[in-house]
């Protein structure tokens, strides 16, 4: 009878890593509306009781019990720019995968993560509350998603995405970071940090505090990289040169010189940047032995770089999430 016993504890454990219980939603959030939008595609109206305020969140849904894609957006939180589903052939591209693929629109500036204090800009920010604790749960009994899940982001969410895995041991079985600083806790990467912030008048300093305060550090992903061990890892970037979509014929200029140019300015520069923080990444995960699938190509800071990320990450995301 113990020899028996023993089995089915060992087997329960077993079952458990392989298919992990949904958590229990934090207490007050809670899904208010349900929107289908045609096909598989779902807006899902989530009430956040940390931010005390509604989140639309888009959900491209299988049909079927599956795992989850949390796509997070760039800076702007797809909120003026627009979000994936608008700047690329994401719902496209998914619509045939085995997956569900979980957009949250808003967190502009936000680096999707839990800010010490109110901003008077953005107002009440505990992001990664929402996305590892209010959020999967919901969509979990709502859509009977099966608990095994990736994370990706690009620009400001890349950084998002690898400290989600790090803040969350076992939540995400996969990371796809494109064309992200994962660096927060030196000057050059604090400066940079503060740069995308005050693109909507918001004070790094409400985020993650003064310069002593130690979340800077634990939300620097390169000192925290022996955490990520386990995760599937996808990570990318350009070197700020002229790559493949940075030419006049490629559909994302369309022939427009000046959007070329600025093009090569801005998004070369901000890319430069990127390369450095990134080969940091990189060489760390090396010395520690941490696999990662590395893309280390020409080309500047902008989407279609970065669609072409989702596609070329898939086939790793579906392997660590078993479909």
């Amino acid at each position: 009878m113990h020899r028996l016993l023993r089995c089915l504890v060992v087997l329960f454990a077993a079952s458990a890593v392989l298919f992990p219980l949904p958590a229990a939603a934090d207490p007050g959030s809670a899904i208010v509306e349900v929107r289908p939008l045609g096909g598989r595609q779902f807006e899902v109206v989530v009430f956040s009781a940390a931010m005390n305020r509604t989140i639309p969140v888009w959900v491209s849904h299988p049909g079927v019990p599956a795992p989850a894609l949390y796509l997070l957006n760039a800076v702007d939180g797809g909120e003026t720019g627009g979000p994936w589903t608008n700047r690329t052939d994401a719902a496209q591209f998914f619509a045939d995968k085995p997956v569900n693929v979980v957009q949250p629109i808003g967190g502009r500036g936000s680096y999707y993560t839990d800010w010490v204090a109110d901003d008077p800009a953005l107002g009440r920010a505990r992001w990664s509350t929402f996305l590892i604790d209010e959020l999967p749960p919901l969509l979990e009994q709502h859509f009977g998603m099966n608990g095994r899940n990736a994370v990706a982001g690009a620009s400001m969410s890349a950084t998002s995405a690898l400290n989600l895995a790090i803040e969350a041991p076992g939540r995400y079985q996969a990371v796809g970071a494109y064309s992200g600083c994962p660096r927060t806790n030196d000057p050059l990467a604090r400066a940079y940090v503060y740069s995308q912030l005050s693109l909507y008048g918001a004070n790094a300093a409400n985020m993650w505090g003064g310069m002593e305060n130690p979340a800077w550090a634990a939300n620097d992903s390169v000192l925290n990289a022996d955490r990520l061990r386990g995760v599937a890892l996808y990570i990318s970037s350009g070197n700020g040169g002229a790559g493949a979509h940075d030419t006049l014929a490629d559909p994302s200029i369309g022939g427009d010189a000046a959007r070329l140019a600025d093009r090569m300015l801005v998004g070369g520069g901000m890319e430069a940047v990127v390369r450095g923080c990134v080969s940091t990444l990189t060489d760390r995960l090396a010395g520690l032995g941490i696999p990662a699938t590395v893309v280390l190509r020409d080309g500047t800071h902008a989407w279609p770089y970065w669609q072409d990320d989702l596609h070329d990450s898939w086939p790793l995301f579906a392997a660590a999430l078993g479909v």
